[in-house]
């Protein structure tokens, strides 16, 4: 496929996230899709699905915004604002009621028009102080 298909499947890949048509990612992800976030892996998108619903349960507002799209073979590196308020439980936390912005880099392996396999990072920590679940006050000025 060329670059603009990949980049395309992408982003109807975000959009069905922010319209909450989650039947058109069925469409989009390959069944043995596997996504690999930090240090943990989970096969097949049947598991995954699950992940993804239970994100807009917590975040019923979630959405996804691409910032920079890069193309290369079959990956696609993206670049994404996420925002979001935590309105569900949250794997285990109660919701607070915050409003979340971070930024993730994730990059996605397209084979045959669907998305095969997905690597996703963050910063986890301003994540979890955004959320309230932890208080950290980051890194001092003179290290950035």
């Amino acid at each position: 496929m060329s670059l603009e298909k990949n980049k395309a499947i992408v982003r109807e890949m975000f959009e069905a996230i922010n319209k909450r048509r989650l039947a058109s990612l069925d469409k989009l992800m390959a069944p043995d899709f596997v996504l690999h976030m930090h240090t943990r892996q989970t096969k097949g998108w049947n598991v995954n699905r699950h992940v993804v619903e239970d994100e807009i349960k917590a975040f019923p507002d979630l959405h996804v915004a691409i910032e920079d799209i890069i193309a290369e073979g079959d990956k696609m590196c993206v670049r994404l604002k996420e925002t979001a308020t935590h309105k569900g439980e949250y794997r285990g936390l109660a919701p607070t009621g915050n409003k979340l912005s971070y930024m993730v880099i994730a990059i996605w392996r397209i084979v045959e028009a669907r998305v095969a396999e997905g690597w996703i990072t963050y910063d986890q920590m301003d994540f979890l102080k955004q959320l309230g679940a932890i208080e950290w006050e980051g890194f001092p000025d003179t290290l950035v």
